[in-house]
C-alpha cells in the first residue's frame, strides 16, 4: 500500500486514538477511503501529509505562558537524576538543587563537569540515607525505572515494594518529608500488569502521607520540546498541606525539527557540528531510497520485505522503521541507540543519524552542556533524559504550587 496509510500507522503518525480519526472522519478532516484489494479502511498519503504540515504550522499568537517567579527560595533533591535534563529545566525555572542521586558513572561525570557546585551522590540508591536534609528539602523528583511489584494482600504497601527502585523512591521521600514529589516514567506505566502497578505505587505514596494528583501524561511537544515524547507524571501532596497542583498548562505553538537544528525562536544558532553514529552500508542503501518523512511503506516492496523480515507479516504500524524525519515536523521520540533498528531517526537531507549535539538540541540541552564518555554514552544520556524545556515547565508549576503553600502557611 506504497500510496496510503493505515488505519493504524495514520493513528500513530498523528498520535491520535483511532476513535478521533473516524470522527475526522466524520467531520471531514481527514477522509478514510477503502483500500482496493483489502476493502481495509485507509488513508491517503497525500492527505495525512497535507494535515501534518497544518498541524505542525508555526502559531503565532501563543498566549500560553507557565512562567512563576519564586517568592521563597525553594529547593530540590533529585533521584535518578541521569544526565541532568530534569534539573537543568528545574533551574532554569527558579528552583535550587541541592543534591542528585545517580548511580551511572559518566552521567555522574556530565553533572559534575557542568555543575561543579551541584552535590552530585554517585551510586546505588540503597546504599545511601537522607535524613540530613528531612525538613530542608521543598521537593523531591526522580524518573524510578518501571517495575512490577509482589503483592501480599489486596493493598500494596511499602514493605510488598522491597527491592523495586519506586521502594527507594518512596523511602527517601519518608526521610526528607518534601511538601511535594515528583516521579516521571513512561507513558507505559498506566497499563503496566493492567495498571496494578501504577494503582501500588499511588497506595504506596498515600501509605506514607502523600495524596497523589490525578496522573496525566504530558505531551513533550506542547511545551516547547521538538520532539513526540510522551512522560507520565506523577505528583504527590502531603496532606497536611491545602495548596493545589495544576499541570503547566499546554503551549498552542508546536516546534519542528528545523527549529531545532537551525538558527530560529528555539536556538540562536544553528547546531554545533559534533561525533555522531553511522548507519551499516546495507542500511544506507536502504534508507537511501526513503524521502522525508518518509518510512519502511515507501521503499519498494522486495526491499520492504528484504529489510523488515518477519516484521513484515506482523500487525501495527511499524511507523518508526526506515524513518527519516521532515524539517517541517517534531522529531519522533529518541532512543538510547540512534540506528538501532525498528527506532530509525534518519536526517531529513543527509542519510546518517543524527549527531550527538543534535540529539541535545531535540532534547532542548543548552549547547554549552557538555556529555562525559563515548559516542554511545552521550546518546544513553541524551535518550534517557526529560526533555529540559519540559522540565522548566514543570518547575514553573511546582513553584505556583510552592507559592501557594508557603503564603497559606506563614502566621497571620
Amino acid at each position: 500500500m506504497k500510496d496510503f496509510y493505515t488505519l493504524a500507522e495514520t493513528s500513530e503518525l498523528f498520535g491520535k486514538c483511532k476513535e478521533t480519526l473516524r470522527r475526522w472522519d466524520k467531520e471531514g478532516i481527514l477522509n478514510a477511503v477503502r483500500e482496493p484489494v483489502s476493502n481495509y479502511r485507509v488513508y491517503r498519503k497525500s492527505d495525512v501529509q497535507n494535515l501534518l504540515g497544518g498541524l505542525f504550522e508555526e502559531i503565532v499568537d501563543d498566549n500560553v505562558s507557565n512562567y512563576a517567579e519564586p517568592e521563597n527560595d525553594y529547593s530540590v533533591l533529585e533521584l535518578f537524576a541521569g544526565a541532568g535534563g530534569l534539573a537543568i529545566g528545574l533551574e532554569n525555572a527558579g528552583l535550587k538543587c541541592i543534591a542528585l542521586n545517580e548511580i551511572d558513572k559518566w552521567a555522574c561525570d556530565t553533572l559534575r563537569k557542568n555543575r561543579p557546585n551541584w552535590n552530585v551522590l554517585e551510586g546505588d540508591i540503597k546504599d545511601f540515607t537522607f535524613t540530613e536534609y528531612r525538613n530542608k528539602v521543598d521537593v523531591v523528583t526522580g524518573g524510578f525505572p518501571c517495575q512490577a511489584f509482589s503483592y501480599a494482600g489486596k493493598k500494596l504497601g511499602l514493605q510488598d515494594a522491597r527491592g523495586t527502585l519506586f521502594y527507594e523512591f518512596a523511602r527517601v521521600i519518608q526521610e526528607v518529608n518534601p511538601a511535594i514529589c515528583i516521579g516521571e516514567n513512561v507513558r507505559g506505566l498506566l497499563s503496566h500488569d493492567k495498571g496494578k502497578t501504577l494503582q501500588g505505587m499511588i497506595s504506596i505514596l498515600d501509605e506514607i502521607g502523600y495524596k497523589v494528583v490525578p496522573v496525566e501524561v504530558l505531551k513533550a511537544i506542547k511545551y516547547r520540546v521538538p520532539q513526540k515524547r510522551e512522560r507520565l507524571i506523577l505528583v504527590g501532596i502531603r496532606k497536611d498541606i491545602n495548596a493545589k497542583y495544576s499541570y503547566p498548562k499546554p503551549h498552542r505553538k508546536i516546534f519542528n525539527l528545523e527549529d531545532a537544528l537551525k538558527k530560529g525562536s528555539l536556538y540562536n544558532c544553528d547546531v554545533p557540528k559534533s561525533d555522531g553514529a553511522k548507519y551499516p552500508e546495507y542500511k544506507k542503501k536502504v534508507l537511501d531510497m526513503v524521502p522525508p518523512k518518509g518510512y519502511w511503506r515507501d521503499l519498494p516492496e522486495d526491499i520492504q520485505k528484504e529489510y523488515m523480515g518477519g516484521s513484515y507479516y506482523l500487525g501495527g504500524g511499524k511507523t518508526g522503521m526506515a524513518r527519516r524525519i521532515g524539517w517541517d515536523e517534531p522529531s519522533l521520540t529518541l532512543t538510547c541507540s540512534p540506528a538501532q533498528k525498528q527506532t530509525e531517526r534518519c536526517h531529513p537531507d543527509e542519510t546518517r543519524p543524527f549527531t550527538v549535539r543534535e540529539y541535545a538540541r531535540i532534547q532542548t540541552f543548552p549547547d554549552d552542556w557538555s556529555f562525559s564518555g563515548s559516542v554511545a554514552q552521550q546518546y544513553k544520556q541524551i535518550g534517557n533524559a526529560v526533555p529540559v524545556n519540559l522540565g522548566e515547565e514543570i518547575g514553573f508549576s511546582v513553584i505556583k504550587f510552592l507559592n501557594e503553600y508557603y503564603s497559606l502557611s506563614k502566621p497571620k
